[in-house]
């Protein structure tokens, strides 16, 4: 086996010609794939669509070190489990650090420099010692395709960028090349960023993204920011910005008392508020917020831990304010945790080893949030809370959203709520619960489509209560 290392003033030259090379070895990949279809912005630019004009509803799935710490087997392990729960988009690192190796002992870089991929000669098709980091990225994303996943793409985490260890030329000269090498795979988003704000190091964000349009203009990219913080407030006219991303995670309401953060806290639909007003219109989504499994705020696990009911909230919040998609996360899944972890190794407390965690309650009642909103015209949907006639605060607020012939109206706490009825088409209206926990429906019955009507939600009022009011024919 042998690896050349070449001098700098080679690596952009031979990073080109290498991008090539691979680029005609992608395009029969993605022939032979079960994806073959990129994303697109809707016509009406809130929503995703595919290259046919399908809705394309994006479910995430936050497994950040998938590529680092998981191997053949266990990827493939891991993709099984999200395709058969719904999730058609995983989020994931190509870099979380510059010394980073995968679960063959495999380099990413040379010497610690994006602008130098650590790659082996030879072919990894034919040749297992050949097989390095980059062709196991490679293998993972093919994988992914073939069960209808995308995968969401961060260059390199913010944290290395924010060090000063990742020079803004030897950035460009590495989103040209990871731009080069998968553009022609189908399942590609890019997530420029990675928990960093867009203030820190403002100028590399936007030569990475310049980069990353420019070799690859077919894939979508947007900013993945720091918590409690939207792309939208640095990149939105950015022109390689396709789409918004925001992080509400992961402090609670009482934590929240940070004065140079955001004022939205846990009302993440609050976000989407503000960035559907922007112009020109974008689709947004929340693309972290807090993790099922890990403490509130963090870092104090002897602080609760967030559940699937906090996360269902999340889910129905944002994108019944008008959000394209939700991501999930589970913090044994995100670090991919294993037995073999231990010390620093071990992030937030978390004891759940990612082959379990896959299995939390939430992970597998995101799929109803996507069917439900796939279940009604998708494209004409809009926020629309003068469906509420009365509102709550906190987890009390209701939240709707609706077509022309239907509505949706969430609650977290299955309190009483009143509905300011004939907002939508139709003399009389048929109404029922939709279970967030498991997708099944009970009808009430039908009502006159006019005055204000009160509803009883199933249950006791709690936390975690949560029913969707579905009204329409």
């Amino acid at each position: 086996m042998s690896v050349r290392i070449l001098s700098f003033p080679c690596v952009f030259v031979f990073l080109l010609l290498l991008s090539v090379l691979t680029g005609c070895q992608n395009n029969k990949k993605a022939e032979e794939s079960g994806l073959e279809q990129k994303l697109r912005i809707s016509e009406n630019k809130r929503f995703f669509m595919d290259e046919n004009g399908k809705p394309f509803f994006w479910l995430g799935d936050t497994g950040w070190l998938l590529f680092s710490k998981l191997d053949r087997e266990e990827a493939v392990k891991y993709l099984d489990d999200r395709q058969k729960k719904g999730f058609n988009v995983v989020q994931v690192m190509l870099l979380h650090s510059l010394s980073l190796v995968d679960a063959y002992g495999d380099s990413a870089l040379v010497n610690k420099n994006v602008a130098t991929p650590y790659i082996k000669e030879g072919n990894s098709l034919t040749d297992s010692t050949q097989y390095d980091y980059w062709d196991h990225i490679d293998f993972v994303i093919d994988e992914a395709a073939k069960r209808g996943i995308y995968m969401a793409m961060v260059p390199v985490w913010g944290a290395n960028v924010k060090s000063g260890r990742v020079k803004r030329a030897d950035a460009s000269t590495y989103a040209t090349w990871i731009a080069r090498r998968y553009k022609d795979k189908p399942n590609i988003i890019w997530l420029n960023g990675g928990d960093i704000m867009g203030t820190d190091s403002t100028e590399t964000w936007k030569g990475i993204g310049k980069a990353l349009k420019a070799n690859d203009p077919n894939h979508l990219v947007t900013f993945h920011p720091f918590g409690r913080r939207q792309s939208s407030a640095w990149f939105h006219n950015e022109p390689w910005m396709d789409f918004n991303m925001f992080q509400s995670g992961h402090r609670d309401y009482a934590q929240d008392i940070d004065s140079s953060s955001l004022k939205y806290g846990e009302d993440n639909w609050r976000y989407l508020q503000d960035d559907y007003a922007r112009t020109p219109i974008k689709p947004t989504l929340d693309g972290e917020p807090s993790y099922e499994g890990i403490p509130h705020g963090l870092h104090d696990p002897k602080q609760p831990l967030w559940t699937a009911d906090d996360l269902r909230r999340y889910g129905y919040w944002s994108v019944f304010a008008g959000g394209s998609g939700f991501t999930y996360g589970n913090s044994g899944v995100m670090q991919m945790l294993k037995p073999k972890d231990t010390g620093e190794a071990v992030s937030y407390g978390t004891k759940a080893y990612w082959y379990d965690a896959i299995h939390a309650p939430g992970a597998s009642q995101m799929i109803f949030l996507k069917d439900l909103m796939l279940s009604k015209p998708y494209f004409e949907r809009v926020p629309d809370q003068s469906l509420v006639a009365e509102n709550g605060e906190k987890y009390d607020r209701v939240i709707a959203t609706r077509g022309e012939n239907y509505a949706f109206l969430y609650t977290y706490t299955g309190k009483n709520f009143k509905v300011n009825m004939g907002r939508i088409k139709g003399d009389k209206v048929q109404a029922s619960w939709y279970n967030p926990r498991d997708g099944k429906s009970t009808v009430i019955g039908e009502f006159e489509n006019k005055g204000v009507k009160e509803f009883d939600p199933p249950g006791e009022v709690r936390n975690g209560n949560d029913w969707v009011l579905v009204l329409g024919k």
